[in-house]
């Protein structure tokens, strides 16, 4: 039973709160007996697991949690072990989406669509706390790769402007290029893309959720 916050166990939890030592040590910190099953019935073992009045004093471990109520177990897990993605797949390229909970629900949409996600630099990490409890633990379950090696036809989303994605050819593979809410995409972007389009919304709405924009894609490229 570990009775002291000084131990290495509870002290690299809490390092693993940080980006740069997630990166450094391919390592990150699962939260909550539901991701952390997760991890595991997608094949991924825990490098170590604590689990409170077990393993260490309840009060030590709500210490080291990012949650306002502490769970009962927490893990770790190896980056290396989330599924890399390859191949001719649907996909989901988010250009600079730093919302961690945007991101999060994106990958938990390709989950049920069966779709990949891209990400590029300056989005938020999908082994964050954030993004791991708006994941449902999908970040076990979908492939992810970066922005630039997004594989089959690129179609932009944007707010305005597009073809009705209702309207467009979606026939062959295709990844949906998706922009933060506030800076949308880049005209280097859209100019490298494919095709341009937009889902319809009634008169006078300004735009869509990032993520469900997204979900709202990969839906019509299902029910096609």
């Amino acid at each position: 039973m570990i009775t002291s916050a000084s131990n290495p166990r509870l002290k690299l939890i809490k390092r693993l709160q940080s980006r740069r030592q997630r990166e450094r040590l391919g390592l990150f910190v699962c939260e909550g007996e539901d991701l952390v099953e997760a991890g595991r019935a997608a094949g991924a073992e825990p490098v170590d697991v604590l689990v409170e009045g077990e393993d260490v004093e309840p009060a030590l471990l709500a210490e080291v949690s990012s949650l306002a109520h502490p769970p009962r177990v927490v893990a770790i897990f190896r980056r290396a072990d989330l599924p890399r993605a390859g191949g001719k797949t649907t996909g989901l390229a988010l250009w600079r989406v730093a919302d961690p909970g945007n991101v999060g629900t994106l990958l938990r949409t390709a989950d049920a669509f069966g779709a990949a996600v891209f990400l590029s630099a300056g989005c938020a990490d999908v082994t964050g706390p954030k993004a791991l409890r708006a994941s449902m633990g999908a970040v076990f379950r979908v492939p992810t790769g970066r922005f630039d090696d997004a594989p089959g036809g690129r179609v932009a989303l944007l707010p305005h402007g597009g073809t009705p994605l209702e309207e467009l050819d979606l026939s062959d593979p295709v990844t949906f290029v998706l922009g933060a809410e506030r800076e949308g995409l880049p005209d280097d972007v859209i100019a490298a893309c494919d095709a341009k389009a937009s889902i319809a919304v009634a008169e006078g709405a300004e735009s869509l959720n990032v993520a469900l924009a997204g979900a709202i894609a990969l839906y019509e490229l299902r029910r096609r």
